[in-house]
């Protein structure tokens, strides 16, 4: 019907047969991150629109273009995030997490850019995110690539490279823009608006246009590892030695500056060829300046983000199998007393066989009718109870995907045969 109500364009449905894999995927990262030592923080979805436009920088497209902002009843400006990581340094700040501490964080959500909807970017895309304070060292820069790699290994995706780039202090960052700013004034004539917009307020993203004549012209510009400075040159080269060491493999790639304004010195992607335009999964660096320009203290930082829809869309590309949801058991009741009788035996199962999946029929119907919801819900068993069955405290237990003989069982002896159908998964 032309009048019926549909899904905001660019913000999807996750349907119960897709919500499996990214459970498995919420699950393996939540296993990684308590393995080294991260602790879950959860921030709200709206923020006041001034902490983005501070933390990401105002000529940013995600700013400009991108924010779904609003003022509300109170006329305050909010916006909804589009990335995760300036709320976290808000939150740490509001909370007194980052004085005197070196906390490590990781979170998972939502998040909203109204940008024109593709495979692998959406309005209401989700992540999963990583973030470190107060270690100014290249080790934590090292873990952090090193916990990204391992997700990604655990995930199944075998498909993705890893970029890396350092951008150097705020100083070195200033110089070279100017030095960059100069090339591009050169060719001002062939630069596309965007781009002649940003020659003067950011000409760093400059180099993060698509457009055909300004790709040429990025490929012959200045690169910012020429004008590093001394200590961010030293630093970038003992992570890449630590990333040697520790078995990661890493393409330089001097032209990697990221989207947002705050990043200094590391920066890192890792990207795919197989999701098309949008090849980046998993992206993140250091912002070192990013704690002190939002009212706290000057505090070193690092962190990433994962794109969930990508990395859901690279699992089903490498055959990654889906976690097995199916109920192991349907319990059918036939009659008016079986059906009173079941709901106290499920229960009694559930309580003492946690880990057992078990779909009550719920609504009545004949036995047959039963039965064919049973063999629909995807059940390795059914569960029988009906008239005969409560007189003598029995169940039948029918195989629904294998060709073998029903059986009885003693209600008290129910617990033992699904143990020992399914094994100690079901305690």
């Amino acid at each position: 019907m032309s009048d019926s109500l549909q899904s905001i364009r660019g913000m999807n449905d996750i349907l119960p047969s897709q919500t499996p894999r990214w459970q498995a995927v919420e699950a393996i990262a939540r296993r990684i991150f308590e393995a080294y030592g991260y602790e879950e923080i959860r921030m709200p979805l709206l923020e006041n629109t001034a902490l983005f436009s501070r933390a990401i920088g105002e000529v940013t497209d995600i700013v400009e273009k991108e924010m779904y902002t609003f003022l509300d009843r109170n006329g305050d400006s909010l916006t909804l995030r589009p990335e995760g990581t300036a709320g976290c340094v808000r939150a740490g700040l509001s909370h007194g997490l980052l004085h005197n501490q070196t906390p490590r964080l990781w979170y998972s959500g939502a998040m909203f850019r109204h940008e024109r909807p593709q495979k692998g970017r959406y309005r209401q895309f989700h992540q999963i995110g990583a973030e470190a304070f107060g270690m100014v060292g290249p080790d934590i820069d090292a873990e952090m690539i090193l916990l990204s790699a391992r997700l990604l290994k655990a995930l199944g995706i075998g498909a993705v490279r890893l970029q890396l780039n350092s951008l150097g202090t705020q100083a070195a960052r200033t110089a070279f823009r100017e030095v960059l700013a100069d090339y591009f004034r050169q060719h001002e004539s062939v630069l596309d608006e965007d781009s002649r917009r940003r020659l003067d307020s950011n000409p760093l993203r400059i180099l993060d246009s698509k457009h055909p004549v300004v790709q040429d012209l990025i490929a012959a510009a200045p690169v910012l590892p020429d004008h590093l400075d001394e200590e961010s040159r030293e630093h970038f080269g003992r992570l890449c030695e630590l990333l040697t060491v520790a078995g990661i493999e890493f393409t330089l790639n001097p032209r990697l500056v990221r989207g947002l304004d705050y990043y200094s010195r590391t920066v890192f992607e890792w990207t795919t060829d197989r999701l098309g335009a949008q090849d980046a999964v998993c992206s993140g660096g250091r912002y070192d300046g990013l704690v002190e320009m939002l009212g706290g203290r000057p505090t070193p930082a690092v962190g990433w983000a994962l794109g969930m829809e990508r990395v859901v869309a690279l699992m089903e590309d490498a055959g990654v199998a889906a976690p097995d949801t199916a109920p192991h058991v349907f319990f059918v009741a036939a009659g008016e007393e079986a059906g009173a009788q079941s709901v106290r035996i499920a229960e009694y199962l559930r309580n003492r066989l946690p880990g057992l999946r078990l779909l009550l029929n719920c609504g009545g119907g004949s036995l047959k009718s039963q039965m064919k919801r049973a063999d629909r819900s995807g059940a390795s068993v059914a569960l029988i109870l009906g008239d005969h069955e409560c007189n003598e405290s029995t169940l039948a237990l029918k195989a629904l995907r294998e060709d073998v003989a029903q059986e009885a069982v003693k209600q008290d002896s129910i617990v033992d045969a699904l143990l020992a159908r399914f094994g100690e998964a079901l305690l």
